[in-house]
């Protein structure tokens, strides 16, 4: 199952080790996982809780060291990308927004573009404000504060402020968590319309049955500490296996599943 390789994949770990704790307390998170994600892809990570899914993200951010093994990222070994400001080509969406509380919505969006120094204040507005509008909002939301945002709005300006610097690759850490089913659907069609037009690649971490069926191009299995299973939804749902089972063929998994139902007679 998967992805057939190509010669530069955006994103290749290879019998990776995440390793935590020193000594007879040490523990391993992942042992030998392999994974290789190739460009224009939109990969779901799914697994159970303790499994390393989030770990796996910030390994591929390079903010871990791994035990053993390497991380690869946009060509480059993943630690690099924090010498060199991950914002310009890894953007990163928090599961919760992680807004600074302390900015309104424009200087947010605009963070890592201001701190990164060079440009006139009025370019980096203008760029901020760009951004604003393509993730949906309006020009009056911008001098607004994240305490007076919805959760559908928090999540916008956090995936505005992830694309700032028009990264070609994203990261999402359950990207619709916390929304309501209209919000959540709203905010699929965002990032389906954003993937295709600014050609991104996409990882993201999500435990969420409608969102996987609706964005991704292929699914990661994370159990046993490895990427036990890759491919599309419908074929790791078929992967038997007690996490796989459990996870698409209870009751809210037959029911994203489903087909569509078809209108007109």
């Amino acid at each position: 199952m998967g992805t057939a390789a190509t010669s530069n994949p955006v994103v290749q770990v290879e019998k990776l080790w995440s390793i935590f704790g020193q000594g007879d307390k040490a523990f391993a998170v992942h042992q030998d996982l392999d994974l290789t994600v190739q460009q224009g892809e939109m990969l779901s990570i799914v697994g159970g809780s303790g499994t390393g899914k989030t770990v796996l993200l910030r390994q591929i951010l390079g903010l871990l060291t791994p035990g053993r093994g390497s991380v690869t990222t946009l060509g480059r070994p993943a630690q690099e990308l924090c010498r060199e400001g991950a914002a310009a080509r890894v953007g990163m969406l928090f599961q919760h927004g992680a807004l600074y509380s302390a900015f309104n919505v424009l200087d947010n969006i605009a963070f890592a573009l201001r701190e990164q120094g060079g440009l006139p204040d009025d370019v980096v507005r203008e760029a901020a404000m760009i951004k604003l509008q393509m993730v949906g909002l309006k020009p009056e939301h911008a001098s607004r504060n994240p305490s007076d945002l919805s959760g559908g709005m928090i999540k916008r300006v956090a995936l505005a402020r992830a694309l700032i610097m028009d990264p070609p690759l994203l990261l999402l850490d359950e990207p619709t968590a916390g929304l309501d089913p209209t919000s959540s659907d709203e905010f699929c069609d965002l990032l389906r319309e954003l993937h295709a037009e600014l050609g991104l690649t996409v990882i993201m971490v999500t435990h969420d049955l409608d969102t996987l069926f609706a964005l991704s191009t292929r699914v990661a299995v994370l159990a046993e500490k490895r990427v036990l299973v890759s491919g599309t939804a419908q074929e790791v749902a078929q992967f038997e296996h007690p996490f796989t089972t459990t996870f698409f063929q209870g009751e809210r998994g037959r029911r994203a599943m489903a087909p569509a139902p078809q209108g007109g007679h």
